[in-house]
C-alpha cells in the first residue's frame, strides 16, 4: 500500500484545479446564466458552481461540497488510493497548464 505525504495530499487538493477535474471525468457541464455549471454526481442536478479561489466544487441543492479528491471519489466510486493514483497520473497536466 502506498504512503502519501500531508504536502502532496495538500498538492492534489488545491493544485489540481476542480474545473480541469470536472472535465477529466467527462461530467456533463453547461452555462447557465454565464454561470459554468456541472452535473452533481450524487444527485445529478445542475444546481451547482465552482469557485477557482477555494479550488472547490458546490451543488446547492444536495448540499454537498467537493474538492478534487472528494469529486473524483463520488463521481468515479474509487477509493481513496485508487483516487490519488489518478490525480496523480494528471497532476503534471493541470498544474502546469492552468
Amino acid at each position: 500500500m502506498s504512503k502519501y505525504t500531508g504536502g502532496f495530499l495538500r498538492l492534489l487538493r488545491n493544485e489540481v484545479k476542480i474545473d480541469r477535474v470536472i472535465n477529466l471525468l467527462m461530467l456533463e457541464t453547461r452555462y447557465i446564466r454565464d454561470i459554468f455549471r456541472f452535473r452533481c454526481p450524487l444527485c445529478h442536478r445542475f444546481h451547482t458552481a465552482t469557485n477557482p479561489k477555494t479550488n472547490l466544487g458546490r451543488c446547492f441543492d444536495c448540499e454537498a461540497n467537493f474538492n478534487p479528491i472528494d469529486l473524483v471519489m463520488a463521481a468515479t466510486r474509487y477509493d481513496f488510493i485508487e483516487t490519488v493514483e489518478f490525480l496523480k497520473k494528471h497532476i503534471r497536466k493541470t498544474t502546469k497548464t492552468d
